[in-house]
């Protein structure tokens, strides 16, 4: 197994495309570091005395809630975080290279988009270039051989995410300074404030993300496997992760709703932000999670394993 795998990770790196969507990768990330350090990174608003701008800004809350009761549960929301810095003396947090991190989750999804081309293709291409049949000659089962390409997508979106986050936190660390790993970090979940390390909390909301990337190249390793079509793979599963939350919105009233995979997807949800569902849990999407990746997995088996491939 480990020498199909390095087969395959050789060649995926031999593709020009693949160095291609790492340069561009790497330089959009450096680009938006580059632009929120010139534009839009906010200054520092706390000082020494933050204990009392909290206070104060808790009092104008209380006051804008009575005012206008529409913004009463995010104002809530807020005082009780302020509350509990006070309490607790947690200074309130000033931009950082922790923040930029955070804020760099959003190129999870360009991994996404890259890594969707390649599982698209890894089998698709094999069927198109004429080569799964010097493949499939060898003396290895089928079985082996789906599984040495999908650990290699999978190989290759972990390689991303692990650059995405220690490229973030160097660039972070370099343009708005980084403090320590162990700084406390206080959020809501479920109306209740919770403390986790900020470092803790950063590679939580990075695991959370991503799930919908890992769930997005799957669906496309799978088509590529049953329909031996790439444009078909990267297509699909392009159109549904961008429109997977409409979807949700569209069907949300429906008692089936929680079943469809991308209302199970965004596991932030559950921690920093609220259900898309109402009732819908943490167990209950992972549980539903696993269901279409074992699905998925065994559609792709199924056909790859089955095939006639005189006629390839």
């Amino acid at each position: 197994m480990s020498s199909l795998i390095r087969n395959e990770w050789m060649k995926l790196f031999a593709q020009r495309s693949t160095w291609i969507m790492i340069v561009l990768f790497v330089c959009l990330i450096t680009g938006y570091a580059l632009f929120m350090t010139t534009d839009f990174a906010p200054s520092e608003e706390y000082g020494g005395d933050w204990k009392q701008q909290l206070q104060q800004e808790n009092e104008e809350m209380r006051k804008n809630m009575e005012e206008a009761p529409a913004t009463a549960n995010f104002s809530g929301d807020q005082i009780r975080l302020n509350e509990y810095r006070i309490q607790n003396n947690i200074a309130p947090d000033n931009f950082s290279g922790w923040n930029f991190v955070q804020e760099n989750r959003l190129f999870v999804s360009i991994i996404s988009l890259f890594t969707i081309i390649i599982a698209a293709g890894s089998i698709a291409n094999e069927f198109r270039w004429g080569s799964i049949k010097l493949l499939l000659i060898r003396p290895v089962s089928r079985t082996k051989i789906l599984l040495s390409k999908f650990i290699t997508v999978l190989l290759f979106a972990l390689m991303m995410l692990v650059g995405l986050f220690l490229l973030s936190m160097g660039l972070g660390a370099l343009m708005f300074g980084l403090g320590t790993w162990t700084e406390p970090h206080v959020f809501l979940q479920g109306g209740e404030v919770k403390e986790m390390t900020i470092l803790s909390y950063s590679l939580m909301q990075y695991g959370f993300s991503s799930v919908n990337l890992l769930m997005m190249v799957t669906f496309a390793f799978m088509i590529s496997a049953v329909f031996r079509n790439s444009a078909l793979a990267i297509g699909t599963a392009i159109f549904l992760m961008m429109s997977g939350n409409s979807i949700v919105a569209f069907f949300a009233d429906r008692a089936w709703a929680k079943y469809i995979l991308f209302a199970n997807t965004d596991l932030n949800q559950f921690v920093t932000g609220t259900p898309l569902i109402e009732g819908l849990t943490m167990p209950f999407s992972i549980t539903m999670l696993s269901i279409y990746f074992l699905l998925f997995l065994v559609a792709s088996w199924l056909v790859f394993t089955k095939r006639d491939i005189a006629s390839a």
